[in-house]
């Protein structure tokens, strides 16, 4: 990978992360586009530290209280009615999931789960049960995020498990659930940034022992693309929030749509292969 791929793919995943429109399937069609390869599950893992390091500093006040309070929990019971306490514990319960299928399924993950055409159909299916929870919400009371319970929290990590697979994307998978449970826009996407924080640490941290072997990218430019997507999440971070307290999910479910139809369209009439770039 060249240092302008990098760069290129490192603005991608820092514009994409936090949208509902799959960081990971944006990577991989973007390079099978213009005839890059596949960059690969572990550069993907890795530069998605930046974006995560994003909501580190992004939610810092909130997961300084979070820690501080479940922490307090373990040895207070008072404490652990606490909000910020019981968040602590929805995040872990919400984490086992993915971890759990992540380490089952690693193998298809990686290989036969990046064929564009399961991108291409992934991206038009969610897109579809994003506009459907969107309107789902929209009829119903919105709850806040604190009358969040265990068995909900369980069902926001199966559903951040998903996002396994390449075009469903984390944060549309995650906030499509927390709209069918009848959540706010605004709490059902600060539970899927919190979430999302243990499952892209530990993922980043072991794939970060890919980097520089194999048909892995070099140290350079995944740092290079790691920093970039860093900078571009923090300020999407920021504009999302802004943008769903007011807005629909609309226009992101109208752009899956056609660009999943676009992918299909190109895979059927074999301008791409299934699996164009795809590492060997």
């Amino acid at each position: 990978m060249s240092w302008f791929e990098a760069a290129v793919l490192g603005l991608l995943q820092g514009l994409t992360e936090f949208l509902p429109v799959s960081s990971s399937a944006h990577l991989r069609v973007f390079s099978a586009l213009v005839g890059w390869g596949d960059p690969g599950s572990a550069f993907t893992a890795v530069t998605q530290l930046g974006t995560e390091s994003a909501v580190l500093i992004y939610f810092r006040r909130d997961i300084a209280a979070i820690i501080r309070a479940w922490t307090a929990s373990l040895f207070i019971r008072e404490r652990r009615k606490d909000p910020d306490a019981r968040m602590g514990w929805f995040v872990i319960v919400g984490t086992l999931p993915i971890g759990v299928l992540g380490a089952a399924f690693q193998s298809s993950i990686e290989t036969s789960l990046r064929d564009l055409r399961i991108i291409g159909t992934t991206l038009i299916v969610f897109g579809v049960i994003l506009a459907v929870a969107d309107r789902s919400r929209a009829v119903r009371y919105a709850k806040p995020i604190e009358e969040l319970t265990f068995p909900q929290a369980l069902g926001y990590g199966f559903a951040q498990a998903l996002a396994l697979i390449p075009g469903v994307s984390r944060s549309g998978g995650t906030i499509s659930a927390g709209l069918l449970m009848g959540y706010s826009r605004e709490a059902a996407a600060r539970y899927s940034f919190l979430l999302a924080i243990p499952a892209v640490l530990a993922s980043g941290t072991l794939e970060l022992f890919k980097i520089g072997e194999g048909p892995s990218p070099a140290w350079g430019p995944t740092l290079l693309a790691t920093g970039i997507a860093f900078a571009v999440g923090y300020a999407a971070i920021s504009w999302f929030l802004k943008y769903i307290s007011h807005n629909s999910f609309t226009p992101f479910v109208v752009y899956r749509i056609i660009l999943g139809l676009a992918i299909v369209a190109l895979v059927t009439v074999g301008v791409l292969a299934p699996g164009a770039g795809a590492i060997e």
